[in-house]
């Protein structure tokens, strides 16, 4: 298939123009003789190539859910709903999204179905939520419950980040100036020392040997950052690796407190999420486990749901995990036995996203100090083990 502009005239006189997708040029003039109009002209429109395509993330979908939740309110067909969200759209990426999206449910395809059609660009969460929305004639109400969740998702996934950036941004700088130090600067002091004659102090044979390292090796100086970097990326893609590395993260001593409070406010809001919209807990357990983003939080969910399946309550399997903190496992256990689950989770979502937005707080706070303190031992220690020798010339001066 190929896209074809065209341009031709009714028997009037009037111009017309437009776009066919149709696989060659005669299907293209056919279709267009077909209409009536005379003077036909076709040719092949040519492909744009992005350098740096834009992709649909995440808000242009919840953007766009907003929009489509109150068209179907207004009693628009989903399709006609779609032509319209085209027109307005300014992202090429989305515009090429929604018309697959639009051709699949022209062809009688139910929109919940269609969407697990574009994995990349909606996850299992979504799709089950439309679907239940569609089975149960709420699909407007689901529309905006799940862009609630959205943008509460992205304000936690924004706030995680800025915590890990911080330290990771020091620490890359903290690594550049020392490379500096020990490749371009202390090699000059080193041709200053050895017309001294003199013995030089400990420190300042320690610097000067790690900076004699530093120059011999600076390739690989330049190069282990990188090289570090992508056997993480490596180890990350096994099963167990990646399992290690997020036990590791959640274990941690500052990050680890903030990944595991983002954790358990995800974990409560989507399943707070599915449950409102009326998604069986069984099935709801394998999407919240799909979407935990750890995979040590996933195989705890999955063990729940396994244990459930058996006829034991949602709260054992979560306390005996030791991951979830007691206060959550008490709340979910008086909200199974009140039957008010959906509305306890809410407010556990609730108090742990303004407990990262806190542990965040306190990490920086702690963070910046010990930061500082590391900066002057390394920076400091190497300016000192520099001057030492001159101090003990001046001495004996």
């Amino acid at each position: 298939m190929a896209i074809f502009l065209w341009e031709a005239k009714t028997k009037q006189g009037q111009p017309k123009s437009g776009e066919l997708d149709v696989a060659n040029k005669d299907i293209a003039t056919a279709s267009i003789r077909r209409q009536g109009l005379i003077e036909i002209k076709v040719k092949k429109k040519p492909i744009e190539i992005e350098i740096f395509p834009e992709k649909v993330v995440d808000k242009d979908i919840s953007i766009f859910f907003r929009q489509l939740s109150t068209m179907i309110n207004a009693g628009l067909p989903l399709v006609q709903c779609f032509e319209l969200a085209e027109r307005g759209a300014e992202k090429k990426s989305l515009v090429k999204l929604l018309k697959g999206i639009r051709t699949e449910l022209e062809g009688g395809s139910p929109l919940g179905e269609t969407l697990r059609k574009f994995p990349k660009e909606f996850d299992r969460l979504t799709c089950s939520l439309v679907e239940a929305g569609e089975q149960g004639g709420i699909l407007d109400s689901i529309l905006l419950r799940l862009c609630t969740y959205k943008e509460k998702a992205l304000a936690l996934k924004s706030k995680i980040k800025s915590a890990m950036v911080y330290p990771a941004a020091i620490l890359v700088v903290s690594f550049i100036v020392t490379s500096v130090l020990m490749i371009f600067v202390i090699p000059v002091f080193s041709e200053m020392f050895s017309s001294f004659g003199a013995e030089l102090p400990g420190p300042t044979k320690i610097a000067m040997a790690i900076s004699d390292i530093f120059v011999e090796y600076w390739y690989i100086v330049l190069f282990a950052p990188f090289v570090l970097v992508y056997a993480i990326k490596a180890i990350y893609k096994t099963p167990q690796g990646h399992y290690q590395l997020d036990k590791l993260l959640l274990n941690l001593p500052v990050i680890g407190n903030v990944l595991r409070k983002g954790a358990v406010a995800r974990f409560c809001r989507t399943f707070s999420t599915l449950s409102a919209a009326g998604v069986p807990i069984l099935e709801s357990l394998d999407t919240v486990a799909e979407t935990s983003g750890n995979v040590v939080i996933e195989e705890v969910i999955l063990k729940t749901k396994d244990s459930i399946s058996q006829g034991m309550t949602l709260t054992a399997p979560l306390e005996a995990s030791g991951v979830f903190p007691v206060m959550v496992t008490q709340m979910i256990s008086i909200g199974e036995q009140t039957g008010s689950l959906e509305e306890m989770l809410s407010k556990i979502a609730d108090f742990y996203e303004e407990e990262v937005d806190t542990a965040v707080d306190n990490m920086t706070a702690l963070m910046e100090p010990l930061i500082m303190a590391f900066l002057g031992v390394v920076i400091g220690g190497l300016v000192i083990a520099m001057y030492l020798p001159i101090f003990q010339m001046a001495s004996v001066v």
